[in-house]
């Protein structure tokens, strides 16, 4: 099976009936790293890629940098929306780069990251604690790019950094 679809898969057989809240995917550290790790390894391989055109539509993508001091002052609902936000861009710019992309290994690349991503941003809808449902109105701060791996280096540093602690975060209220 695709690994996203073992992501999502495996994050809806941890979720609570009662209330739809990570357990197994927050509280297992593992899962996390094995995310971090294909995120490189997709990053890795699509550089082996043979001459990857330019884009000629740019991607949009999101500036997922962030310090500490900022991210632990916001709330884990701000941190999901922020990280929603994110995703939302990179699947479209996965989706976008993919019909300008003729090469067979830059298209399996980028149709494995938007699995990936697309299985995140699925994951993150499904449990909230705030009333309402995550709109698709947000504005993060974004950067146009015409380089495909700058979609993937993106990838990688969202999965790195933002998901990774927001997991962290998370695993600290839902698994004592």
């Amino acid at each position: 099976s695709p690994p996203g679809l073992l992501l999502l898969t495996s994050f809806l057989l941890h979720v609570k009936e009662d209330h739809a809240s990570p357990t197994r995917l927050v509280c297992d550290n593992r899962l996390i790293q094995k995310y971090i790790v294909e995120a490189k390894d997709m990053e890795k391989r699509v550089g082996q890629c043979q001459t990857l055109p330019a884009l000629s539509c740019p991607a949009v993508l999101p500036l997922v940098d962030f310090t500490f001091q900022q991210w632990k002052s916001k709330s884990n609902e701000t941190k999901r929306r922020e990280i929603l936000c994110d995703l939302a861009l990179l699947v479209g710019a996965a989706a976008g780069a993919q019909g300008q992309v003729g090469d067979e290994c830059g298209a399996r690349q980028l149709s494995q990251l938007y699995r990936h991503a697309n299985s995140f941003f699925l994951l993150l809808q499904t449990f909230s604690w705030e009333a309402g449902h995550w709109e698709p109105s947000c504005s993060p701060h974004s950067v146009e790019q015409t380089h495909i791996t700058s979609i993937f280096l993106t990838y990688r540093q969202l999965v790195q950094g933002k998901l990774r602690f927001f997991f962290y975060d998370l695993a600290k209220v839902l698994c004592k």
